[in-house]
């Protein structure tokens, strides 16, 4: 639609009226949290304050480089990445953990934040590689180290787990989602409040529609949404400008990985740490034909 139109995908949804977009939405089963006329009330309490959030259009929305410490690289590679990515003008980057042994995540983790300094955030990432008692251990050890986020600490459908967690670790957040496929694990998920931050990723729920559904949803918790993207920042630079502008959440920051993007017509373009706003119609998806 963006395409027939010809504008990109961000401007189309905020061009939408609140009654259009929740048209495209498909609340059943959430009827105990958001019914339809509630989401179409939010979106219209937006609308009054939207235009203070345009700037971003012009400013770009904040990156985060999340290729610093890929789980096999050398202790010296993050250290080297970490600066690499302060240069580039990147505030926040991310560390894969969840190794066999502990501690290498802990020395890792204050390696980055010796790199980045204090005012950088720091995140990191056990890729659903700790059960319960082991993430209750680890991510109390790395306290010291002040993670802005510990992120897929266990297995991801086991909501209570991430509650008892969540619980046990604090003040350490937790971010959650990358591996949900519905809504229905994102409301238990606010509905327990085990999740400071909701990573999800319209690739893979429902597609634009059932992401902007759980944005709506976090909008009521008061959650912020950062999505995962995987290669597909490509996407979700268009829908993290919507939530920002028409849904009223924190421009908070996006992740970005760039190993595929000579394979988009349109890649994102990434400058002093930001992406800067697509103006190509579309969803900035198409790839180049292969010869």
């Amino acid at each position: 639609m963006g395409k027939k139109r010809g504008v990109p995908l961000w401007k189309l949804l905020t061009d939408l009226s609140p009654e259009q977009i929740v048209a495209t939405l498909d609340l059943s089963y959430l009827e105990d949290e958001l019914t339809c006329e509630q989401a179409i009330q939010m979106l219209r309490s937006q609308q009054a304050t939207s235009n203070q959030r345009l700037g971003v259009l012009q400013s770009g929305y904040p990156g985060y480089d999340t290729s610093i410490g890929w789980f096999n690289y050398s202790d010296e590679k993050v250290r080297e990445n970490c600066k690499k990515a302060l240069e580039e003008g990147f505030t926040a980057m991310k560390l894969k953990v969840g190794s066999v042994d502990p501690e290498r995540d802990i020395r890792r983790a204050h390696i980055v934040r010796e790199v980045a300094g204090d005012n950088v955030k720091v995140m990191l990432d056990a890729n659903q590689q700790w059960n319960l008692p082991q993430a209750i251990s680890i991510c109390n050890k790395f306290k010291s180290m002040n993670p802005y986020w510990v992120e897929e600490p266990t297995h991801p459908d086991d909501v209570l787990a991430h509650k008892t967690l969540a619980d046990a670790v604090a003040p350490v957040k937790l971010a959650l989602g990358e591996h949900v496929p519905n809504k229905i694990i994102f409301k238990n998920y606010l509905q327990t409040g085990c999740a400071s931050f909701i990573q999800v990723d319209a690739v893979r729920v429902g597609g634009v529609s059932e992401f902007i559904t759980v944005s709506l949803l976090c909008k009521k918790y008061g959650v912020p949404v950062v999505p995962h993207v995987g290669d597909m920042g490509q996407l979700h630079q268009h829908l993290v400008l919507f939530n920002h502008i028409s849904v009223g959440h924190q421009a908070l920051f996006l992740e970005h990985i760039p190993h595929l993007q000579q394979h988009f017509k349109h890649p994102v373009n990434i400058s002093n740490g930001v992406y800067i706003t697509p103006q190509e119609p579309g969803s900035s998806c198409d790839l180049i034909a292969l010869d």
